[in-house]
């Protein structure tokens, strides 16, 4: 599929580019080769080809679940400014 000047001129309009007119022959023939990887990619034969996430077979190695911090909620109850059932009050921001 060839891409005429015309075709150009839209998509680098809906790109919102700046096209030189130096490099329209470029970008032409650089999306024509493109298009035309593309069109190979859709003859691929993919019967029988279940999806994939990822090219290899790979399983998440899963670690233990374990607290490694300490409770410091006391601490932290005691340096703020007010609390109620728990909870720490903060100032309203928003009207």
């Amino acid at each position: 599929m060839a891409i005429e000047t015309a075709q150009l001129h839209r998509l680098a309009h809906l790109a919102r580019l700046d096209l030189p007119t130096a490099e329209e022959v470029r970008l032409a023939h650089d999306l024509d080769a493109l298009l035309g990887l593309i069109a190979q990619l859709q003859n691929a034969p993919v019967d029988g080809v279940r999806p994939m996430a990822h090219p290899h077979e790979v399983a998440a190695t899963l670690r233990p679940d374990r607290v490694s911090e300490s409770d410091r909620s006391a601490a932290l109850e005691g340096i703020a400014p007010e609390m109620q059932s728990g909870l720490f009050l903060v100032p309203k921001v928003i009207e």
